[in-house]
């Protein structure tokens, strides 16, 4: 009797056994040819800007960076770019030291190179198109017509 169970154990067990693996490898080849058929080639990627067009300026503003068109311009881009978004200096407005400070807290903390001559030509380049604009808040408003609210 024993033997009997025992036979129809091993047997429950290989359906078993058989049974799992099969899932396995109906579930392996979906995750699979669902992950393979997502993926792009690499001709199907867009280019976001080619080369041709990188040197492109219009009405004053380096197209790819957004940097004013102006002498230094290369040089900024060349030695800011490489470490973050172009965005992130035409965005600010500092004095002539407070693009120096900027450089040396880079230096200091964010292993940016020593600049060299072309320094002075960057910080020209800022100084002269990323300044302080001199708008403070806005004017105070007159000849309002006021009306309370109920």
């Amino acid at each position: 009797m024993e033997d009997k169970f025992q036979k129809q154990v091993n047997a429950f067990s290989k359906v078993l056994l058989s049974f799992i693996i099969l899932i396995l490898v109906v579930f392996g080849g979906l995750y699979h040819w669902a992950n393979h058929k997502s993926k792009p080639k690499i001709e199907d990627i867009p280019l976001e800007e080619s080369n041709e067009d990188f040197d492109k300026v219009e009405n004053g503003i380096h197209v790819a960076t957004g940097f004013v068109d102006d002498k230094g311009m290369e040089v900024t881009i060349q030695n800011c770019t490489s470490c973050h978004s172009a965005k992130l200096v035409t965005q600010n407005r500092m004095s002539r030291e407070g693009w120096k400070a900027a450089i040396r807290w880079m230096q200091e903390t964010q292993n940016l190179w020593d600049l060299g001559a072309n320094e002075e030509l960057i910080l020209t380049y800022l100084t002269k198109n990323y300044a302080p604009t001199d708008k403070g808040r806005r004017q105070n408003l007159e000849n309002i017509d006021w009306y309370e609210l109920k």
